[in-house]
């Protein structure tokens, strides 16, 4: 059973440019706080993605590839709307990769650093450009920002 440990923090600066870049587009079939069905396009492969409620930190997530063609069908037609569509940056820091979204459209100027651990407890060290953790703040899953994006928010920014 797949396991996923994942916090969430805001981006400060562009220091994490460094990474390279790869396109994403992502839509929800589901997505209700029990669990979501993501599809997603990544670079040229596609996947599709279940996941359920998060707990603390921790959730179940299972992830398959699945052609190209039947995920722009999927995301054109089946998907929720609109779609979420960022640039990924990847980068090694201290022993552990740092998935860096930088999101466009309603929800530009919204940039999110996430980390995957093997525990709950795992200790790590955050690059200089990593800030405010939000994990836990369901306005930043990418789940609910294809709802209330960031554009609209009513907060300081």
């Amino acid at each position: 059973m797949a396991i996923e440990i994942e916090r969430k923090f805001l981006v400060t600066g562009s220091a994490f440019r460094k990474g390279k870049p790869i396109r994403i587009v992502q839509g929800y079939i589901c997505s209700s706080a029990q669990r979501v069905v993501r599809v997603r396009i990544k670079g040229h492969k596609a996947f599709i993605t279940i996941k359920d409620a998060t707990v603390g930190f921790a959730r179940h997530e299972f992830e398959y590839e699945i052609p190209v063609e039947h995920a722009e069908i999927m995301l054109r037609e089946i998907c929720e709307q609109p779609v979420i569509e960022k640039t990924r940056y990847v980068l090694e820091y201290e022993g552990h990769t740092w998935e860096i979204d930088e999101f466009e459209g309603e929800n530009s100027g919204l940039v999110v650093a996430e980390i995957e651990l093997a525990s709950c407890d795992e200790l790590f060290v955050k690059p200089d450009f990593v800030g405010q953790e939000v994990t836990g703040d369901e306005r930043y899953y990418n789940a609910c920002l294809f709802k209330t994006p960031y554009s609209k928010w009513e907060i300081e920014k």
